[in-house]
């Protein structure tokens, strides 16, 4: 979903619009015995609360959110209203329906251009200083483990309400000591290392997927492979 230069409202109406439109197609139709709805860790990150870690109860603060204005804000608003809303329909007409909340997906792609997240990945690689500040706080999950993730929750009988998708969350200090061991080839802006604060990682826990019976298959050197690869095919690297 890009985000960036439109209205938060125009953003909004059109992924409201478009999910609830989804949503009254699968009642109308009779047939959908389940719906996987995508969501974001950005529906749950940005609030003011002092866990350490966030699991599905955890809502954004959409004042905190708005008061922030960063470039994504309107991407957070408007995944979380979107989210509660299609949960509150699905409650309404007995729609059985999960939302999936990936954290950064990583890993290989197909897309002609960079996205975000991967360009967020390989912020040390790239010297991008905002970038490496949110590289600081981002927890991440490879590309194959979301798609493994949907097809789980579309089988699984017990399946319901809201799933955190997230695997791998790293210090940005061990995170740049693994890329400059597995890829001496790209010098890494280690200067960068030193401006950003000494924070943990935004914690998010993926247990209530996990105790359905999930099993993650990817950790942060098949996400990174799979990345920088796409990343060389693609003129990006």
């Amino acid at each position: 979903m890009n985000v960036i230069g439109k209205a938060e409202d125009v953003v909004t109406r059109t992924s409201l619009e478009g999910t609830l439109g989804i949503l009254k197609a699968c009642v109308k139709a009779k047939t959908v015995k389940r719906v996987v709805v995508t969501s974001s860790a950005a529906s749950i990150i940005v609030n003011s609360t002092n866990l350490s870690e966030f699991d599905e109860s955890v809502w954004i603060d959409f004042d905190m959110c708005k008061a922030i204005n960063l470039c994504w804000s309107s991407y957070s608003v408007t995944k979380t209203l979107t989210e509660q809303a299609a949960l509150d329909f699905a409650k309404e007409h007995g729609v059985d329906l999960a939302t999936l909340i990936p954290s950064s997906i990583v890993g290989p792609f197909i897309n002609p251009n960079l996205l975000a997240s991967n360009n967020i990945a390989l912020a040390l690689i790239y010297g991008n200083r905002e970038n490496c500040h949110t590289l600081s706080l981002t927890p991440m999950v490879h590309v194959d483990d979301v798609a493994s993730a949907y097809i789980f929750l579309s089988e699984c009988p017990k399946a319901d309400g809201r799933y955190i998708c997230s695997h791998v969350v790293t210090p940005i200090q061990e995170f740049a000591k693994f890329l400059s061991i597995r890829y001496p080839e790209f010098p890494l802006a280690t200067d960068l290392i030193s401006e950003v604060k000494e924070v943990k990682p935004v914690g998010l826990s993926s247990k209530k997927l996990l105790d359905l019976g999930f099993k993650f298959s990817y950790g942060p050197e098949e996400m990174m492979d799979g990345a920088i690869q796409s990343c060389k095919e693609k003129g990006f690297l």
